[in-house]
């Protein structure tokens, strides 16, 4: 399957300005992204779509292909898609954040591996358990609840499910990594916002609300997304140790 990797990257962040082109060990957050996604095996391609020249400049500088987009897109799903549409080829679009240069090759190729055998999969997407409690509370971590085949029964902000009785069930913690049939991608970023969509801030509610299965699959590796500078602080300790550790 002809699979495309897409790494959107809006330039403007009101907690950390310019975070595409934030420092990671001497090169730019963008291409940090670029480099472990294009390690994935199943990939056609990659691409990142960005909304700023000097973040396509870095981009390419760094041996990477951009594609510039729309500044005015409301959500990273419309900068998607508007990458799918001048992307015919592509029969699935994989969404790799721009702000998660700690992304694991390997969950994208899972990610990817998910369509292999259901023709019928439209959309799937990843969690990670979860144990810290102040973790679970933290409305910045949206969790996830699966039925029995793995498929997104909701989304929520909140602590889901809730603990009423301690039957030990984990909790989820759903991780923004997303994989889509084009066709699919193309009609959900023209569907109109729904209720609960826009009452939790979480465009992946669209689908389920419009009827849609989301399978979730489940991973154990760690990840350190930036959103502030002390996220960045610690992927650059990370970053640090693991070319210390190439370089041994």
């Amino acid at each position: 399957m002809n699979t495309l990797c897409v790494i959107p990257a809006r330039f403007a962040s009101t907690r950390l300005p310019g975070k595409p082109l934030a420092d990671i060990c001497g090169k730019p957050m963008i291409s940090r992204v670029y480099e472990q996604a294009a390690k994935a095996k199943r990939l056609t391609g990659v691409i990142a779509a960005v909304d700023d020249e000097r973040v396509y400049d870095a981009v390419v500088k760094n041996g990477g292909k951009a594609m510039m987009t729309a500044k005015d897109h409301p959500t990273g799903t419309d900068r998607l898609a508007e990458v799918a549409a001048a992307h015919p080829e592509a029969e699935l679009i994989i969404n790799v954040q721009g702000d998660e240069p700690m992304i694991e090759p390997a969950l994208i190729d899972e990610l990817a591996a998910a369509f292999d055998d259901d023709p019928d999969l439209q959309m799937a997407t990843v969690k990670s358990p979860m144990t810290n409690p102040e973790d679970i509370k933290n409305p910045n971590n949206v969790k996830v609840v699966t039925d029995k085949n793995g498929y997104a029964l909701y989304f929520s902000r909140s602590v889901l499910p809730y603990p009423r009785e301690n039957t030990g069930v984990t909790v989820y913690k759903h991780i923004g990594i997303y994989a889509y049939k084009r066709d699919f991608l193309l009609n959900y970023a023209k569907m109109e916002p729904t209720s609960l969509e826009t009452t939790e801030s979480l465009e992946q509610l669209r689908a389920l609300e419009n009827g849609y299965k989301i399978k979730v699959i489940k991973t154990d590796f760690h990840f350190v997304g930036v959103d502030t500078r002390a996220d960045l602080e610690a992927v650059n300790k990370a970053y640090k140790q693991r070319l210390n550790g190439q370089n041994a």
